[in-house]
């Protein structure tokens, strides 16, 4: 059965300076900045979490059903989507607007400066759940601030398991929509960092939270995850990386090998471990939706990492 992502769709576009912004950027005029930065080399990649998820779990045999709001310029993301099997039924084209779409600057010495502007995507709330008809389980990933809301009350409404990966739009709720998105959620998924933010803004220690949902999930990098269900705390170990090219994305490949993982049945520990695979399969590419592994390399990889198959 399919899997509803609720989130946003982006074009990621991404440029290089070869010098560095410390050389261009006066310490005694900040107050008055007006700087110009030549970009030798671009490249746009498809991204936003929604589609990001959805791309990793189509790698897995999955059936996403993506939940977004594109504008006008989304011809290319659509197509997409049809060369890869990935429903596009409750995906709504605001005509008024561009694709939500970050702009990001990197200079030689790594540092960035990013512009996101919203775009369509402040148009999520238009969508509504009950349009995705029968899905075994829901994701609300970072959305529009309405639609978020919306779309977990929604879920919660029809009794479809929802995970609530609230990532870098927490900053957007204060702590009584957080606890309400708890109470809503089956499942949190949340980064290190995160977790951090999500227990300054609740109040909640990690264990009052996991007490509130089925299983709280907080990855940690290269130090693997942890699951906190049933009372106990489950430790996923990190699946080392053929190499460390762009983490952009591995976030949502962990999510979508959690949401795979949950949909097959599986239990925590083989989930949490296919998840952490996804998230290492990531790295290793240059943008967020670039590998493109088989269903059987990743099922031969679990199997090197952890000495028996999934599923």
């Amino acid at each position: 059965m399919s899997s509803l992502i609720c989130g946003s769709l982006a074009f990621d576009n991404i440029m290089q300076y070869e010098g560095r912004f410390a050389e261009a950027l006066l310490a005694d005029q900040l107050h008055k900045v007006n700087v110009s930065f030549l970009v030798p080399t671009m490249r746009r990649e498809f991204g936003g979490c929604a589609g990001n998820i959805g791309y990793n779990l189509k790698l897995l045999g999955g059936e996403p059903v993506i939940m977004a709001t594109v504008g006008m310029d989304s011809a290319p993301y659509m197509e997409r989507f049809a060369e890869l099997g990935i429903s596009t039924k409750c995906v709504r084209q605001i005509d008024s607007s561009f694709t939500a779409q970050c702009f990001i600057t990197t200079d030689a010495d790594s540092n960035q400066i990013t512009a996101f502007h919203p775009g369509a995507m402040t148009w999520s709330h238009e969508n509504k759940v009950a349009d995705a008809g029968a899905v075994k389980f829901a994701i609300v990933a970072p959305d529009g601030r309405d639609g978020m809301l919306q779309h977990a009350e929604q879920a919660a409404e029809l009794k479809i398991p929802l995970i609530f990966d609230p990532g870098q739009g927490m900053p957007m709720f204060g702590g009584d929509d957080l606890k309400h998105f708890i109470d809503l959620a089956t499942y949190v998924a949340v980064n290190d960092y995160e977790a951090e933010m999500l227990t300054a803004r609740t109040g909640l220690s990690l264990a009052q939270i996991a007490e509130r949902v089925s299983a709280l999930v907080v990855t940690r990098g290269e130090l693997g995850a942890e699951i906190y269900t049933g009372g106990k705390k489950i430790d996923i170990p990190c699946v080392p990386a053929e190499k460390i090219e762009d983490p952009t994305g591995c976030g949502d490949a962990f999510r979508a090998g959690m949401l795979h993982g949950l949909t097959e049945g599986y239990d925590w520990e083989t989930t949490g471990r296919l998840a952490s695979l996804m998230g290492s399969i990531k790295i290793a590419s240059q943008g967020p939706q670039n590998h493109a592994p088989s269903k059987a390399d990743i099922e031969e990889r679990f199997k090197q990492a952890f000495g028996y198959r999934f599923g």
